[in-house]
């Protein structure tokens, strides 16, 4: 038996994985932050592959809890320190991201201090509202904003998937 490897950081991790060198294959666990501020929601350009916009976000660490996972993330990529407000929904399609299979705990969140600056994977950022999303919108960011929005006019979150999606997904993915 292989002995899974431990205090491996998220992204050291998903590189072994992506590489073939990890003695395991399970989903790897993210977070994604959606940053209210008064016109919109702030996003970020990615400087790194897959292109376009994104929530801010990325790999939990080993030991480290999703809250403070949320928190490092907003900071190293948004510099701002953020207040988180609730945990939105977690997202799972095996698809979502194109480079590994990977499952996301989406947070709301409030600025508690510091000025927007892109660092870290972002080359730029951009604050947001519904009718002006940029065409380009990495992972599926898109549908996770387009149930946030929903969710602040209606009050109603996304619904868990039915059995029979399920199934359908596991199907895409295995062809």
């Amino acid at each position: 038996m292989v002995k899974p490897e431990k205090n491996i950081p998220g992204k050291a991790r998903a590189r072994k994985m992506s590489e073939g060198k990890s003695s395991y294959r399970n989903p790897l666990l993210t977070v994604d932050i959606i940053i209210e501020v008064s016109r919109g929601v702030l996003l970020i350009e990615r400087k790194n592959p897959p292109p376009g916009y994104a929530l801010p976000g990325g790999f939990v660490d080993y030991e480290e809890s999703l809250e403070a996972a949320a928190r490092r993330e907003a900071r190293e990529e948004t510099s701002l320190q953020v207040d988180l407000l609730e945990q939105f929904y977690t997202y799972s399609d095996p698809r979502r991201d194109p480079r590994h299979h990977t499952v996301t705990a989406v947070y709301l969140a409030r600025v508690s201090s510091g000025k927007p600056q892109a660092r870290d994977d972002a080359r730029g950022l951009g604050i947001f509202r519904e009718d002006n999303l940029p065409a380009e919108i990495a992972f599926d960011h898109r549908r996770i904003l387009e149930d946030y929005f929903k969710y602040r006019k209606t009050g109603k979150r996304p619904q868990i998937a039915s059995q029979s999606n399920v199934k359908a997904q596991r199907s895409k993915v295995k062809s």
